[in-house]
Order: structure tokens, then sequence, then C-alpha cells
């Protein structure tokens, strides 16, 4: 027998249906609100993720035609001038063919990871700096370049506190009020770049990576090779190697240049060139850095 149902009961039904419907919508409702607010907070998460990114390349592509036009200026200044034949510009003319064999090798299109785009970079940097530096001390050029500290002591300290504090007691060195300054800092940036090259690639670990490395007359693995070594899982070719050695061997002898700085308040040179040696040194190690890391 089917139970019969009152009125009563029919509305108290449809009461509940009805609460419970609007509180369907309701929920509904709120549950498209917070999708849509999801959604335009993602948007604007994206478009601001876009922006930085065309920010970044627009500004890394700025900074790579600011050092080939500083290349470019540079390189003209020191063709332009009488250069006496030496240590020093016989590796400004070994760092301009490395460096050429780098553009042609890695010319723009060709496919690269971020790593070795980063290497890249820096090779144009160095080379901008290397032949501002070079303009330093060969045409009397005061340079304009930035010249403040790019946070090299925390990158040292992954590889050795112990190098980390002689980059401390280089640039501690480096004042105006030394009158020994050039040759301080520059004893003890030619020990550091000589500890941190030997620190990543030893002997030992060089000839077990290729055992038919070069050596030097004492059998020890030669400078590029400990380089080669070191830039072992960045899977670039001789020409970065190359480059990466001349640059050493610039810096090396732009000591030489710097050794017979022993007058006046730091020096004979102004102390404007002695900050803007720091700056070559510092980035060419950052250089090394960024070979290994």
């Amino acid at each position: 027998m089917v139970k019969k149902i009152s009125s009563t009961q029919i509305k108290s039904q449809l009461r509940k249906i009805g609460r419970d419907t609007k509180k369907a919508v309701s929920e509904y409702n709120n549950a498209v609100r917070k999708y849509n607010t999801a959604v335009r907070e993602l948007e604007r998460d994206v478009k601001r993720a876009v922006s930085d990114y065309n920010f970044a390349v627009r500004k890394h592509n700025a900074n790579v035609r600011r050092n080939r036009q500083i290349i470019q200026r540079e390189f003209a200044k020191l063709n332009t001038s009488n250069m006496r034949q030496n240590g020093f510009t016989i590796t400004i003319s070994s760092m301009q063919n490395s460096y050429s064999g780098v553009v042609a090798r890695y010319r723009e299109g060709i496919e690269v990871t971020d790593d070795q785009n980063y290497v890249l970079d820096l090779i144009e940097q160095e080379h901008a700096n290397g032949l501002v530096t070079a303009n330093c001390f060969i045409n009397n050029y005061i340079p304009e370049t930035d010249t403040n500290d790019i946070e090299l002591g925390d990158k040292l300290s992954v590889v050795s506190e112990d190098l980390a504090n002689r980059w401390k007691g280089a640039v501690f060195a480096l004042s105006p009020h030394n009158p020994d300054a050039a040759r301080h800092f520059c004893t003890s940036a030619r020990e550091l770049l000589t500890e941190f090259i030997e620190s990543k690639a030893p002997d030992k670990d060089v000839f077990s990576f290729n055992p038919d490395a070069n050596r030097t007359d004492r059998g020890n693995a030669t400078r590029k090779e400990k380089i080669r070594y070191m830039m072992r899982k960045l899977e670039m070719d001789d020409t970065v190697t190359d480059f990466a050695d001349d640059d050493i061997s610039n810096i090396l002898e732009l000591f030489h240049v710097l050794s017979d700085a022993t007058h006046g308040a730091a020096g004979r040179y102004e102390f404007e060139k002695l900050l803007q040696v720091k700056k070559r040194v510092e980035q060419g190690i950052n250089f090394l850095c960024a070979l290994v890391a």
C-alpha cells in the first residue's frame, strides 16, 4: 500500500530541495569566483614572468652588444698605437686570435646549452675587459667602466676558504695608502690563480682523465691541459680552451707590467688603473669559476 504524504510534508521537502539548490548554487558560484581569481592570478604571474624574461633577454643582448662594441673600440685604439713588442702585447694578440676562433665556432644561431651560453658571454666580457686594461697601460687610458666587487669571495669560498681569504687579503692590500699596493696585490693574485687551477685540476686527475695530456719540461700537465680538464663537463671545443689559456697568460703578463710599480702613494700608476687591474683579475677568476661550475 502506497504511503500517503501530506501537503505539509511535501512543502517541507520542497523547502529542503530549495535550500539544497540554493546552497549548491552558492557553492558553485563561490567555486567559479575562486577559479576566476586563480586564473587572473595565474595570468598576472605569467605576464610578470614573461615581462621579467623579456627584460632579462633585453639586458643580456644589450650587454653582449656593449661588450662587442668595447672590443671593437679598444682593439682599434691598440692598433693605432705603437705597441712595444713584449710578453704582454703578445698575449693581447693571442687573445684576439683565440677570441676570433670562438666567435667563428660558436656563431649566432648555433644551438648551445645555458651553461655554454653563459661561458660564451663571459668570454665576450673577458676579452673586452682585457683590451680595456691593455689600453690603460699602453695608451695611458683611464677607463670609465664599473669596478665594483662581483662577490668573488662567495664563489671562492665554495672552492676553498683559503682561496677566499687570499682574495680578501689581495683586495685589502690594494689601498691608495699602501706604497707597495701593486706588488702586494699582484703577488697574492698570482698565487691565487695558480692555486685555483692546481686545486681544480691536480696532475693525477688530469692524467687519469687523459693519459696522453701534454706535459711541461718537469713532467706536469700543462696549464692548457688543466683547463681542458676543468671544463670537461661543459663539452666545449678547444677554441674555448685556447681562449681561457690565453686569458690567464694575459693576466699573468699584466703582473709583469706592474712589477716595477714601486714608487708613489700606490706605485707609479694612478689608483684608478690599479682598480681596473683588480677588475681584470676578479673577472678572470670568475671566468675560471664558470668553467668548473
